[in-house]
């Protein structure tokens, strides 16, 4: 039976991560060598994870299923990563950003870990400058700032477009560092397929090593899994076609507590999809949101271009109904109203698509202006489309996007596995229903660079966990186990495809289990996903061998992970009797149509336990809050 212990510190809000850090217990420097640590996936996370307790003197092995830890996922973030720095002295601080994000996700998030955030984000800046990240910067020379959605003010800090890929370079240089120190082992092409635990504490990992098929058994004294989101649950999502959620669903199966796992996020600002052969979508960063207004026309099915589609017949739907924060409403509120549009008939020629123009913007700041700001998005659009975004309006639609449910961690980000911590998307702690947009670069630097490197050490210190041989019975029998998994698949030869099931799985979580969910709709989607479960392994065709490189076998295991998480995403959602940030019940909304929560009974963490496939426990983690009135969350 899972005991749920948040471990947060007593004390004032303000005062728990500074009175935490003290009283945690340290690890002798020269002990440190004595102890090894596993990290798997080295994104912006996982990459400051590793070179930091690398830096420290810790035995680090950091894992990574590409060829190079730079190709992480986290290197695709345009926009920026937000800090409560106030360089703008527009009336930020690290209570307003700690304010914001437990507003921006529906007051669904734990306090005491959102307010730890708020607090260290001033550090990561100081940090990436200081290995060199090129900031945009004002002619002052001040580094810059400008607007996301949810805020009203400007903390979000950026390198044109290319924020992700300027902070990972960084992370990694760092890694890099601690790799030719001989303080980390990197290896490259190994993709985590089953979690080791012992006596109900984690104590290593197998991998598959992608080129040559074999399963390789890891044995340390803590285990950090940093290893993404799972929106590639939906197919098409804006991840990469490689991200998926196989690391920490197969924790889940070992007995780590899967955490609200329903709460997904729409981006408002992608691409629309083309057509059925598609095989991801694209995001266009929200920055393009500061100076872009999203439109439609009144009319509907107006299959007018939108030159010819006078101002007064134009509907900037976000400034009319939410005219505090209009365009920069937070993504959830954005999402939906274009769907709401969309539904109505008066998307872009009648159909999924809305305007996102920077005209008003050209001929107020210049091309110029825009091009310094935005040149490299503008770029990638024109290059996917044809169009010239400065002379055409861009057409964007939602697109699953990012995950806010994930592994359940208390406040020192260990799940309820001792020795198995998460860090940034693949945890659930900080975003609540909603995430901001720049948040997650933020979270995900702070838990490497800035929380775990405390809180792993308190561990190791207070608990002084044995490091077990990798030919211990556990692993052998792990490796057996995923051994006949694989077999199973190879054996099947079915006559459809990996793909061809996740489509199918993909269009029965975009319909029931996307933006809008319904209970006829959520229970219809459980019992076909369950079917189509049931068909997968009856007729899934996976070509080649276990012995060698074989990407169609790599896909068919994640895609079966994904069958069951599906499963419990629309379980979990059916039990979450409210509407709040991403999770919208059409049954649960105000008058106005906006997400109607309902505090005395759904104020409270969603924590499954998993028991077989298609069988959970739910937990529930109580959210109280001391500092932050609970209230009907409004960006009008």
């Amino acid at each position: 039976m899972a005991v749920l212990d948040s471990k947060i510190p007593a004390g004032n809000l303000r005062d728990k991560w500074t009175n935490h850090k003290f009283n945690m217990k340290l690890v002798n420097p020269a002990n440190k060598r004595k102890y090894d640590i596993i990290v798997v996936g080295t994104g912006l996370a996982g990459a400051s994870a590793a070179a930091t307790l690398g830096e420290l003197g810790y035995n680090v092995s950091a894992f990574t299923f590409h060829d190079s830890a730079k190709r992480a996922h986290s290197i695709s973030a345009q926009g920026g990563i937000n800090a409560s720095k106030n360089y703008q002295n527009d009336g930020d601080s690290v209570y307003r950003l700690f304010y914001d994000t437990v507003k921006g996700g529906d007051f669904r998030a734990r306090e005491a870990n959102v307010h730890r955030l708020a607090e260290v984000s001033e550090s990561i800046i100081d940090q990436c400058v200081a290995q060199g990240v090129p900031f945009a910067r004002e002619y002052g020379g001040l580094l810059d700032n400008r607007s996301f959605g949810g805020a009203q003010v400007s903390r979000t800090f950026y390198a044109r477009g290319q924020t992700g890929q300027q902070l990972l370079l960084g992370a990694v240089s760092a890694l890099n560092r601690q790799v030719g120190l001989g303080n980390v082992k990197l290896y490259t092409r190994r993709e985590m397929l089953n979690l080791v635990v012992i006596d109900g504490v984690a104590k290593g990992i197998l991998v598959r090593n992608l080129l040559t098929g074999e399963i390789e058994r890891y044995s340390a004294q803590a285990v950090i899994l940093a290893t993404g989101g799972y929106a590639n649950v939906f197919f098409l999502s804006t991840n990469a076609m490689n991200s998926n959620a196989t690391a920490i669903w197969r924790a889940h199966k070992e007995g780590a507590i899967f955490a609200n796992p329903c709460f997904t996020q729409i981006h408002p600002t992608c691409l629309p999809r083309h057509g059925e052969d598609q095989s991801k979508l694209t995001l266009m960063s929200e920055s393009l949101r500061n100076d872009g207004r999203v439109w439609v026309s009144k009319k509907k099915n107006d299959m007018r271009p939108p030159g010819q589609i006078s101002e007064d017949e134009r509907d900037y739907y976000l400034e009319r109904k939410y005219p505090s924060f209009g365009n920069l409403s937070p993504r959830d509120i954005s999402s939906r109203s274009a769907k709401e549009v969309c539904d109505e008939g008066r998307g872009v020629m009648g159909g999924d698509a809305v305007y996102l123009d920077f005209e008003d913007a050209i001929n107020r700041l210049g091309k110029k202006a825009i091009e310094e700001k935005y040149g490299n998005l503008f770029e990638i659009y024109e290059t996917i489309t044809g169009e010239n975004p400065y002379q055409v309006p861009m057409k964007i639609y939602p697109a699953p996007h990012y995950t806010m449910g994930g592994l359940w961690v208390d406040y020192n980000l260990m799940s309820n596995l001792p020795g198995l911590f998460v860090l940034g998307e693949a945890n659930f702690s900080d975003h609540g229903a909603n995430r901001l947009g720049a948040s997650a670069l933020m979270q995900g630097l702070a838990d490497g660079y800035f929380v775990i490197p405390y809180t792993v050490g308190d561990y190791l210190a207070s608990q002084k966990p044995s490091k077990v041989k990798t030919d211990n019975p556990a692993f052998v029998k792990a490796e057996s186990e995923l051994t006949d998994q694989v077999n199973r698949l190879l054996s099947i030869k079915g006559k459809r495809t990996v793909d061809d099931f996740h489509k199918t799985l993909g269009r029965i979580m975009w319909n029931k289990v996307g933006m809008a969910r319904n209970e006829k709709g959520l229970k219809e989607a459980i019992e076909e996903i369950r079917s189509l479960r049931n068909e997968y392994w009856k007729d899934v065709n996976v070509v080649g061998s276990s012995g060698d490189f074989n990407q169609t076998l790599e896909r068919a295991g994640r895609v079966a992970d994904y069958l069951e998480l599906g499963e419990l995403m629309a379980l979990d959602a059916l039990t979450r009797n409210e509407s709040c940030g991403g999770h919208f019940r059409e049954e649960y909304q105000t008058e106005d149509g906006e997400a109607k929560r309902d505090d005395e009974n759904c104020a409270f963490v969603s924590a499954w336990e998993f028991i077989n496939p298609g069988t959970w426990n739910l937990h529930k983690e109580n959210l109280e809050y001391e500092s932050v009135k609970l209230s009907q969350r409004s960006y009008k």
